[in-house]
């Protein structure tokens, strides 16, 4: 019988090596901070993270930069005033800026299988400086290669024992690509429901995508 949810924290986040390119879902909504917590817990180090934007300088991801674990941060922003921006200017961190479209769709096509794509996003800009760049339709575009993780950290509304999920509201945003685009997706869910519960049309993000569930109640 498949039955993908794990009984702890630490059982979720078991395995996760140095050096992991690490997903971490979230844009405003649906951030998995629970799941957060624990891969500081787990000790994980050397790590990548991809994520939307680095600016705070309080909260899940905040803490995770402070810990000194995150080597590389990949994601659309990031303020000069955050944790990230002095870990940044202090040299104790790698930093690629991505537009955030192009973030997203970089995550995408890693799931999906494209092995790259061009765009005229930042084709112009500091940001194309040392890249190829094509003519195409007129335009001026940047060749980008998607970005594969190695774990994701995915937050849920509801799951079933299959690992199905539904995202609720904006926290559909990065958690259904992120889950495809990884080796293995860890997911916090605030609501456990039976197999066939979930109508197919409200399967945002679909179990065979999903490695392991933990339940986090909201």
């Amino acid at each position: 019988m498949i039955d993908k949810f794990v009984s702890t924290r630490a059982e979720a986040m078991a395995g996760i090596a140095d050096g992991s390119v690490i997903l971490l879902a979230g844009f405003g909504a649906g951030t998995p901070e629970y799941l957060v917590a624990g891969l500081i817990e787990q000790g994980a180090k050397d790590l990548t993270l991809v994520v939307n934007a680095g600016g705070r300088d309080d909260g899940p991801i905040a803490d995770l930069l402070a810990s000194g674990r995150v080597k590389k941060l990949i994601c659309s922003f990031v303020r000069p005033a955050s944790v990230a921006g002095r870990l940044y200017q202090a040299g104790n961190l790698d930093l690629e800026i991505v537009p955030q479209g192009t973030l997203a769709e970089r995550i995408r096509a890693a799931g999906a299988g494209v092995q790259a794509f061009y765009t005229p996003t930042a084709a112009d800009t500091l940001l194309a400086e040392g890249r190829e760049t094509r003519v195409i339709a007129g335009r001026n575009c940047l060749l980008e290669y998607p970005i594969h993780g190695d774990v994701a950290l995915i937050d849920a509304w509801e799951a079933d024992r299959w690992g199905n999920l539904t995202h609720r509201d904006s926290a559909r945003n990065y958690n259904p690509i992120m889950a495809m685009a990884a080796k293995m997706a860890i997911v916090q869910t605030a609501h456990v429901v039976p197999l066939g519960a979930i109508e197919p049309a409200n399967v945002h993000t679909a179990g065979v995508f999903v490695q392991r569930v933990l339940h986090v109640p909201g």
